[in-house]
């Protein structure tokens, strides 16, 4: 039903990425993020880096921000976000990203930054949606939170029968679209769940999608703003979608968004 499809083109095409870091009280860790996609892709594949920023944001990360504007400019961008929660940051942000394609990334090194130009370079094939896994050969955990572990793995396996797809890691917000399969959706999760909808919602549209494996780390600064209890309401926007169906979803196409 929602199968990853085959590629439709092996030929490299070109790419602009608009990469999406929410910033809320990293500073070291940002700073090597954005250097490491700096250093180690071509600045033509990076088309800017929004520094997506709220009222909680620490006064010491929104220095780095700044720092990094001077660093890097006419690249990184940093921008307040008006809708509320992480959800809400990123759907500000989709409608702010300018590139070919749309990157999301952690600021807090969760998201490997060394593996940004193998999501790039898989995504110039020609998918639709490159994510990254950390169930597969290649990836793992470290430092993960043993009951949470097994917590992840039945929800994946279970959303993942649901929707009959080969993507394994459906949760884990490190990943490239082409950036119109974001227009136009009426998205409704505000909070960590939303990083489970915006896969979905392109999947059930049609979008072809593939994976690579990633391994995730702790991380070193700040505090995780996702508590546990928060995970179970994965389940509802999954079960809601599902009961919808693509068919039933409201949506506009690209053309009609632009206009």
């Amino acid at each position: 039903m929602y199968q990853c499809q085959a590629q439709k083109s092996s030929s490299e095409k070109p790419i602009a990425v608009s990469i999406i870091m929410p910033v809320m009280d990293e500073t070291v860790s940002l700073r090597e993020t954005v250097k490491v996609v700096m250093d180690e892709n071509p600045r033509e594949d990076i088309h800017e880096i929004i520094c997506v920023v709220s009222k909680f944001t620490l006064p010491e990360s929104l220095t780095i921000c700044r720092e990094l504007e001077d660093t890097y400019p006419g690249v990184v961008w940093t921008r307040e976000q008006s809708r509320p929660y992480l959800g809400g940051a990123l759907q500000d942000a989709f409608t702010w990203a300018t590139g070919t394609h749309t990157m999301l990334m952690a600021s807090d090194l969760e998201t490997d930054p060394h593996v940004a130009k193998d999501l790039i370079a898989r995504a110039r094939g020609g998918w639709d949606i490159v994510a990254t896994t950390r169930w597969t050969s290649g990836g793992g955990f470290e430092g993960y939170n043993p009951v949470k572990l097994i917590a992840n793995w039945l929800f994946q396996k279970s959303i993942g029968l649901l929707y009959r797809t080969n993507l394994t890691d459906l949760t884990f917000g490190y990943r490239i679209w082409r950036t119109e399969l974001l227009r136009g959706h009426a998205w409704e999760e505000l909070r960590h769940p939303f990083l489970l909808e915006c896969l979905l919602r392109p999947l059930l549209h049609g979008a072809t999608a593939t994976e690579i494996p990633v391994r995730w780390e702790a991380r070193k600064e700040g505090e995780s703003h996702n508590p546990f209890w928060r995970n179970f309401l994965y389940f509802r926007i999954a079960f809601k979608l599902w009961v919808h169906g693509r068919n039933k979803l409201p949506f506009k196409s690209p053309a009609e968004v632009s206009q």
